[in-house]
């Protein structure tokens, strides 16, 4: 097998200060508890931690060389000595993307990033080798490692471009340099930071700068920004702009939909042609998702067709509205994890979707909210602004935490208040304690609010998975 870098392409791309014997790296980290035999890893410097203290690990581990701004008395291997570890790992992802052949497509969006990235992925790797950003990997660092990862054989790229402050998304879209760009939304998320949905909407249009010649611009004609971001688009030199959503003015159409808690049957119109397909992942936030990806499929040159197939198969991920059945007492219990993050778009997704969800013989249904964060001055309003959403939602105990939440309970029923408390890891053992037979519970908030105390709880409670 081809390595992934050699020690002269790495010289090349770094120019490092001083630079070891031959070797070759099958593998790119900044995690040394990640390190796999052959890897190269950075040691990156950062508000709290410094990877040079890891780079005796890393080594130990098996790492091929690493990447070092300073001498480490006590490693043993080879390393390769920068100026500047970040800007190395920058260099070494540019690297990567210039020796690409692949049709590379970026993802951003206020909600559903990850999860369109996810179902490209699915969808391209059925028809050709594909590489995609690992996890959230979306920011200053984890762009320029996934394309750093970016397999020399790969004919597909996916990478997802996330941002929280005003100037974070051009330069990472200038590094990806895509064929393709999708915004899937833009909503108020980041809003306390950014200051307004317009300033929002300007930074993700910034997802098209730099972009190849030729490039398509997929947006949300829903969305009530589209206008703004296909100005943008055009003046970054986008060559077309292609539309999704249930507008008819849109390329790639929802003509029907029939939602379920467990999935979809979709009817879509992908420029005129008129496509039948099952849709994995519940929800209708998903089901627009899926046209905006198909959308991505045809710009990019693959097989329509064999990606709406794939879409039967794609499931949401841990933390992003993975549904799983767990042994409970003498029967079982639902649980719906969207622990990873919240705005008051998602949330108002992820309870349409928990609506729909039946509840056992004998259960009722139980709802999990964390704060959302960075919402700004009116963050009380967005959080206060839920209380119909939930009460459309059937929830029977509605248990909340954090500061901003304080506002939503004062407007619930009196009969649906479960407990509320400052912090997830108080409100876990109420929401555990609360849970019986039959039950489903949907869990949410931004990662800052740490819902994934609660999910812990709830799977400690229970005793395991049971299948869907």
């Amino acid at each position: 097998m081809t390595a992934l870098w050699t020690s002269d392409e790495i010289a090349r791309a770094l120019v490092p200060v001083a630079m070891p014997d031959a070797f070759e790296a099958n593998g790119v980290t900044f995690d040394s508890r990640a390190v796999a035999p052959g890897d190269l890893f950075f040691a990156l410097t950062g508000e709290t931690t410094d990877g040079h203290a890891f780079v005796a690990d890393a080594l130990a581990r098996g790492a091929a060389a690493a990447i070092v701004s300073r001498d480490v008395p006590d490693a043993k291997g080879k390393l390769v000595r920068v100026r500047d570890t970040l800007q190395a790992l920058v260099d070494l992802g540019r690297a990567g993307r210039k020796r690409s052949s692949a049709r590379i497509a970026s993802v951003t969006g206020s909600v559903g990033k990850t999860s369109t990235k996810d179902a490209l992925r699915a969808m391209l790797a059925a028809q050709a080798p594909t590489t995609a950003s690992a996890a959230s990997f979306n920011n200053h660092v984890g762009v320029p490692v996934s394309l750093a990862r970016l397999p020399r054989e790969a004919q597909y790229g996916v990478f997802e471009i996330g941002m929280n402050h005003p100037g974070e998304i051009e330069p990472l879209a200038r590094l990806v340099e895509a064929h393709v760009g999708v915004v899937t939304n833009v909503e108020p998320a980041h809003i306390g930071h950014m200051g307004s949905e317009e300033a929002i909407a300007d930074e993700k249009a910034c997802l098209f700068a730099g972009m190849r010649p030729d490039a398509v611009a997929v947006l949300n004609r829903d969305n009530r920004h589209f206008e703004r971001l296909a100005a943008h688009a055009r003046r970054f030199g986008v060559a077309r702009i292609v539309g999704f959503g249930r507008s008819e003015a849109a390329e790639a159409r929802l003509l029907a939909c029939h939602l379920q808690d467990s999935g979809s049957d979709v009817v879509a119109l992908i420029h005129g042609r008129r496509i039948e397909y099952r849709l994995g992942a519940a929800g209708e936030h998903w089901v627009l998702n899926s046209l905006a990806a198909l959308a991505v499929v045809e710009a990019l040159g693959g097989d329509l067709a064999r990606a709406a197939a794939t879409l039967a198969d794609v499931k949401a991920s841990p933390g992003r509205g993975a549904r799983r059945r767990l042994a409970f007492g003498a029967g079982t219990i639902e649980l719906l994890d969207e622990s990873y993050n919240a705005n008051p778009a998602s949330v108002r997704a992820m309870l349409a979707v928990f609506a729909r969800t039946e509840p056992g013989p004998g259960g009722h249904r139980v709802l999990v909210l964390g704060d959302m964060r960075e919402l700004g001055e009116r963050a009380d309003d967005y959080h206060a602004g839920l209380a119909e959403a939930v009460a459309r939602s059937g929830a029977a105990q509605v248990f909340l935490c954090g500061p901003h939440m304080k506002a939503l309970w004062e407007r619930l029923a009196a009969a649906q208040r479960g407990t509320y408390r400052l912090d997830s890891a108080a409100l876990a053992d109420d929401v555990a304690s609360a849970l019986r037979v039959g039950d489903v519970i949907a869990v949410k908030g931004s990662l800052g609010s740490k819902m994934k105390n609660v999910v812990d709880a709830v799977l400690a409670a229970s005793g395991g998975d049971k299948g869907r």
